[in-house]
């Protein structure tokens, strides 16, 4: 039996000692899974519909959760932001999930916020982000900006010896408030506002002849340039298409993605890409025990050897088992108290450590750096240990007085400075 179905098996016994509550709960248990099937995203997003489908069907396998099967309720918002928010309504009121697992774009997340805080949902969202946001109804199980866009600049800064930095974005809050940050942080570390070039495209954009070239002329004066990529979707293929079709190698000037893994890569001529890099939480080619046996499952259950594990996948590995550990915990798939006791949880990585669930509702993580293959892996070239994640930034002078905590504080924005929890909006 693998260590990965020995997992979840362990997982649904501990909620034997709670036979009472259990029965309280009614059956099957419905987890909503809110991703895009078609439009722009569905490059990232199909890929995690399909990995919620195999966890489920192997806690299933396992005996579900508090003696319910566990149904899957799969919508497809199409990459349209507003439909995001339509469906999120859907599931909770007409189909009435007892958690929803979904998103990958920030506006998605952002249009979805409002709905799960006005119905009292739980959204577990496993996408790297821009942090500046802790809300009671979200889990964020993806990279904040001090887990991946923070040692993505200091790799670059202090291994690379980047002196001038292209900030390149898909143009939606991501990308806006990480290079924000970024910005902040790269001038602190003594980058002249000058030498940081700044340019957003719209979802899908495919003409990338201009900006590369902008790109290149940064180095005309023999500076190190360096890309910081929060590129999102399908626009990841022009781009790099562009870098290779001007021929601009890793030597000349690196790239380092925020959004692009083994499955953006899947779709590309690799070739010409080796040596850029992406900063993650996990990469497939980890060599851990424990990622042989999720690749391995991987390949079983969608029936294809060649198919590729990513960053996003893990997110949702440790999220959705965190989450049936809570409901045991708790005896009850009720929102309140799966959260409470979501704090404090912790379940083995896939890269050899163990996440940790703080009550500001992000993970301690690792932080990965990695480098194109020309078979569209990752070598692994730098590792850290896990990083608690922060939901406010240091770095932004609105942000850096806040801090989260659902447990002591109850206030997922409290400021230090007047001691006071300020009220959460979804366009905080």
């Amino acid at each position: 039996m693998t260590a990965l179905r020995t997992g979840l098996i362990a997982a649904a016994l501990t909620g034997a000692a709670l036979p009472a509550l259990a029965q309280e709960t009614s059956c099957p248990v419905k987890v909503g899974v809110l991703h895009s099937l078609s439009g722009t995203m569905a490059i990232s997003e199909t890929t995690l519909k399909d990995t919620m489908l195999m966890l489920i069907e192997q806690q299933n396998a396992a005996g579900g959760v508090l003696g319910c099967e566990i149904e899957p309720v799969v919508v497809d918002p199409a990459s349209d932001w507003p439909r995001f928010a339509e469906l999120a309504r859907q599931l909770l009121t007409v189909d009435e999930v007892d958690v929803i697992f979904g998103n990958w774009t920030s506006v998605s997340r952002k249009s979805v916020l409002p709905v799960i805080e006005e119905l009292n949902g739980l959204l577990f969202y496993p996408v790297q982000y821009e942090g500046e946001e802790s809300s009671k109804n979200v889990f964020y199980t993806g990279a904040a900006p001090n887990q991946q866009a923070i040692p993505a600049v200091d790799y670059f800064l202090e291994e690379l010896g980047v002196e001038k930095f292209a900030l390149l974005g898909t143009d939606y809050v991501y990308p806006r408030t990480t290079n924000n940050i970024l910005e902040s942080y790269l001038q602190d570390a003594g980058i002249a506002e000058e030498d940081i070039f700044v340019n957003y495209t719209p979802f899908g954009h495919s003409d990338w002849s201009t900006i590369v070239s902008d790109v290149v002329g940064l180095g005309e004066d023999g500076s190190m340039v360096g890309v910081i990529s929060t590129i999102n979707g399908d626009a990841n293929v022009g781009f790099y298409t562009e870098l290779a079709a001007q021929g601009v190698s890793a030597d000349d000037i690196p790239v380092v993605a925020f959004s692009v893994g083994e499955e953006e890569l899947s779709g590309l001529d690799t070739s010409n890409l080796v040596g850029h890099l992406a900063a993650w939480n996990y990469f497939m080619s980890a060599e851990t025990e424990a990622n042989a046996e999720f690749i391995a499952a991987w390949h079983d259950f969608i029936g294809d050897a060649e198919r590729v594990t990513n960053d996003p996948m893990e997110a949702h590995y440790i999220g959705f088992n965190m989450w049936v550990n809570a409901v045991e915990a708790a005896g009850t798939t009720e929102v309140d108290a799966v959260r409470e006791a979501m704090w404090g949880q912790e379940f083995p990585n896939l890269t050899g450590g163990t996440a940790v669930m703080g009550t500001n509702h992000h993970l301690a993580k690792p932080v990965l750096i990695g480098e194109i293959r020309e078979d569209g892996q990752f070598d692994i070239i730098s590792e850290t240990e896990e990083v608690p994640g922060d939901a406010w930034t240091d770095y932004l002078p609105g942000s850096a007085p806040l801090t989260s905590d659902w447990e002591g504080l109850e206030c997922g924005m409290y400021n230090t400075e007047t001691e006071s929890c300020v009220q959460l909006t979804s366009n905080y």
